[in-house]
Parts: structure tokens; sequence; C-alpha cells
């Protein structure tokens, strides 16, 4: 993937639109202490670049329904190509699942499961294992409760240019 070279008020105009969402010229301009225009075409460019993916909500679910939140590592018992993508066809159509990654090491992916219940989270793995998509084992943690939910700091995590 193709890095792009971001500066400080880059970095300033992505962590606005952040922890802000969508803004004005005014108001984004203010944020970043640029001027509206100059600011504007950054922000098209950090667009056009790909760099910004979308604008959205962060919707409180706990206060519309009632929601158990289920961490489950996943192990497929052979690891070919065809295991891996037959698994993740499968975890792209449910809608429960809200989060899957793949990962290195003893576990082959890390999913985030938003059920109503523990009976709804249930028949959902017990679909998954009738599918017969080559689960060897997984393992559930519950969340009882959020300790920190929050994006990165962007500063911290992009190159620093050079100079």
């Amino acid at each position: 993937m193709t890095r792009v070279g971001l500066d400080a008020i880059d970095i300033r105009i992505l962590s606005a639109v952040q922890k802000h969402g969508p803004l004005s010229r005014a108001r984004l301009s203010e944020l970043v202490n640029l001027s509206p225009t100059p600011c504007w075409a950054r922000l098209k460019r950090l667009e056009a670049t790909g760099i910004i993916r979308g604008y959205g909500a962060d919707i409180a679910l706990e206060r519309i329904a009632h929601l158990t939140e289920v961490f489950v590592t996943v192990s497929l018992a052979r690891h070919r190509k065809a295991d891996f993508d037959r698994f993740e066809a499968e975890i792209r159509r449910l809608d429960e699942v809200a989060e899957c990654v793949a990962t290195g090491g003893g576990m082959d992916y890390v999913l985030k499961v938003l059920s109503p219940d523990m009976a709804a989270f249930q028949a959902l793995m017990t679909g998954l294992l009738e599918a017969e998509l080559g689960i060897d084992r997984y393992m559930t943690y519950v969340a009882t409760r959020r300790i920190k939910d929050a994006p990165p700091n962007l500063a911290r995590l992009a190159p620093r240019p050079r100079g």
C-alpha cells in the first residue's frame, strides 16, 4: 500500500474530522488554524486520496437495544487459501459480526460479535459450526464493561516529516 506524505496541518485536519465528523469550512479552518480555502483544499485532497474513507455517527447502541458483546478467537483446522476464503466469505455475510481481524500466532481470527443475548450468540456460533467452515476451535470472551474506546492519536502514529 502506498503511503501518502502528511505534514502537521494534514494531521490537524484529520484529527479534527476524526473527533468532530464533517465540519463547515469556517469551523474546520478555525480548528486547524489555517485560512478556509487552503484548509478545504487539503481536506478534499485527503478525501480524494482515500485517507478519509467516509464520515459516520458514533451511535450509543446500548441506548436503543439490549446488547451482548462477545469477542471470539477462531482457529481453523487447515490453513489453505481456500479454507480462509470460505471462512471470510461467511463472516462478511453475517450482520452480527461487527469486526473480524485475521491474526498471526495461535489463533487465525478475532471477531467482535454483537447480539441481543447469549442465546442468539450461541445460535450464531452453532450455525458457523454447522456450516462446516473448518473451525478447529474457538474461544469466547464476553465483554463486561468498556474501559477505553477512543480513536488513535494521529500525531503519534504518523511518521514525522524529515527536515
